[in-house]
């Protein structure tokens, strides 16, 4: 595979895993086309045309000629500086020659752009019931802090060291948070879990999650108890690049859902959950990000690819060669 080709398969990927359902994705991709064929030559000129097939802003190829072959990555879960030498060092030392590297969490363009995937999370939130009117209105003054928010980062840091490294680097972030969504969410209808305890039941089921209780990070009841009932349960806060709004709970509360799950949580976000009477599991940030990955690189594997994981990347294969 090249490197372009990797990109595609995780966009294809994304898009197959989002829980907003392929159709609609693909239909806010054709409505975007149709607008960009009415601007003018000099808005042409300027529009991130990546955006016509990618609605996943926060994931891309940073560095590196498309064209290159990849037989084997190294992946992480935030890659920088030291990650990159490590790669450089890899080849360098013991012939193991890293043809790309794979970030989880965005860098540079990806990084800088990163509130745009956040429109996913209204359109999640009225899939559970909340009206997408409240649901946008609630979202749109926090999509904006974040927009604010990450102006002040030095964005292109990696990725400036990754080109003078001369190493070809990637970021895959909402697509492996949409494939980590969706394998959640088959798992909790299928084993449709009663109590918070059942809900904690099922995540320890799984691999990823079962290797982070041993490093004392596994999924975690933050707002309720093991033996309170779950009701509709939310997978709101797994995929849609970071934390939404903290006022949404109580629209949650009006919409019938019982239980949120998700990879983090700030503290003054546990509390408005807490007042709205919304129990909230976290399943715990790396690990479920280590699943997402997993599912992506997998499908690398199976196309003999050797993946050699770092930065926090539980790897955990489920396929046999």
């Amino acid at each position: 595979m090249t490197i372009e080709q990797v990109y595609n398969l995780a966009i294809k990927m994304g898009i197959g895993g989002d829980l907003r359902g392929e159709k609609q994705v693909k239909g806010e991709l054709k409505k975007l086309n149709q607008r960009y064929q009415k601007l003018s030559p000099e808005k042409k000129g300027r529009f991130d045309k990546g955006r016509l097939f990618n609605p996943y802003s926060d994931s891309r190829i940073l560095a590196g000629n498309t064209d290159k072959e990849v037989r084997r990555v190294m992946a992480g879960i935030d890659i920088d500086t030291s990650e990159l030498l490590m790669a450089r060092y890899l080849g360098d030392q013991y012939d193991k020659k890293i043809d790309l590297v794979i970030s989880h969490h965005p860098s540079g363009i990806a990084l800088a752009d990163l509130s745009s995937v956040m429109h996913l999370q209204a359109d999640v939130l009225a899939r559970y019931g909340v009206p997408i009117n409240i649901a946008e209105a609630v979202m749109k003054p926090r999509i904006s802090e974040v927009a604010r928010g990450v102006l002040a980062i030095n964005h292109n840091k990696a990725v400036d060291a990754a080109k003078m490294l001369g190493l070809a680097f990637m970021c895959v972030h909402t697509p492996c948070d949409n494939l980590a969504a969706s394998f959640l969410d088959k798992k909790i209808k299928k084993d449709k879990p009663e109590t918070l305890g059942n809900i904690l039941r099922s995540l320890k089921e799984i691999s990823e999650y079962k290797e982070a209780q041993k490093l004392k990070a596994g999924p975690k009841i933050f707002v309720g108890s093991r033996h309170s009932r779950a009701g509709k349960i939310a997978l709101t806060e797994i995929t849609g690049g970071t934390e939404g709004a903290k006022e949404i709970y109580q629209n949650m509360a009006n919409a019938g859902i019982g239980t949120v799950i998700g990879m983090h949580i700030k503290e003054e976000y546990r509390t408005e959950a807490e007042k709205a009477h919304v129990n909230v599991i976290i399943a715990g940030h790396i690990s479920s990000d280590s699943l997402g990955m997993n599912l992506f690189l997998d499908e690398l594997e199976k196309k003999g690819i050797e993946i050699i994981p770092c930065s926090g990347l539980i790897r955990i294969k489920r396929f046999k060669k």
